[in-house]
């Protein structure tokens, strides 16, 4: 079964507290959390105090994604503070497998995620050490953008790679999931979907995460 992980990003941060509980309620599976340094991507979100808050709250898993520079610098750190799925990005990393490694043996899941320009095929090496891929189908940085046409045609190579190795590795999409797109991605062979704006613009979020829920259950 395919899994939502709505992303806080796009949130009430006046009132976090409340939106973590209301997911806790839902039928969501995880928790995305957009952490951005003002350098690697031109916006800054949030640090370790609000991820360890939000993890005394938070009863699904949180899936941090790490759009900074030099990540390897703070793997232990993010696993202090609560992070249970761990995503650096293939582009911000210069020696990738050390870093997916000491994120496994910390204890965290290990994921790479990829810029809309960057090809699947750089990840033929590492491919079998991750638990996850995370396709962004936007350019990283913001929320509530336009999803990227050709990401189908990365995650079907993608799904290739996986095949053809014969690993379980899940692939993630964020960017622009809705209620139109999500069946089809399904079909393309996603099993995570980061949504943030499609969920907290709702007017009832809850039936929002639902409504995807259903979209994808019987693809």
């Amino acid at each position: 079964m395919p899994l939502i992980s709505p992303s806080i990003l796009t949130g009430n941060f006046l009132s976090l507290g409340k939106d973590i509980e209301m997911l806790n309620n839902s039928r969501c599976d995880w928790i995305h959390l957009d952490i951005m340094d003002g350098n690697y991507v031109p916006n800054i979100s949030f640090g370790f105090p609000v991820i360890q808050q939000i993890k005394s709250v938070a009863k699904k898993p949180l899936d941090v994604h790490l759009m900074i520079v030099e990540p390897e610098r703070y793997i232990e750190r993010f696993r202090d503070s609560g992070a249970d799925i761990l995503t650096v990005h293939y582009e911000a990393c210069l020696h990738l497998n050390r870093t997916v490694n000491n994120i496994r043996d910390l204890g965290m899941k290990p994921a790479v995620s990829l810029n809309p320009h960057t090809p699947v095929s750089v990840l033929e090496e590492i491919l079998p050490e991750l638990y996850m891929v995370l396709i962004m189908s936007v350019n990283p940085g913001f929320g509530a953008q336009k999803f990227i046409d050709s990401s189908y045609d990365k995650i079907h190579k993608l799904k290739k790679m996986i095949t053809d190795k014969n690993l379980d590795t899940l692939i993630e999409i964020d960017g622009g999931v809705d209620l139109e797109n999500i069946g089809s991605l399904t079909r393309a062979g996603v099993d995570v979907f980061v949504a943030g704006n499609t969920i907290f613009s709702a007017d009832d979020p809850v039936k929002m995460i639902g409504m995807l829920k259903e979209e994808i259950s019987d693809k």
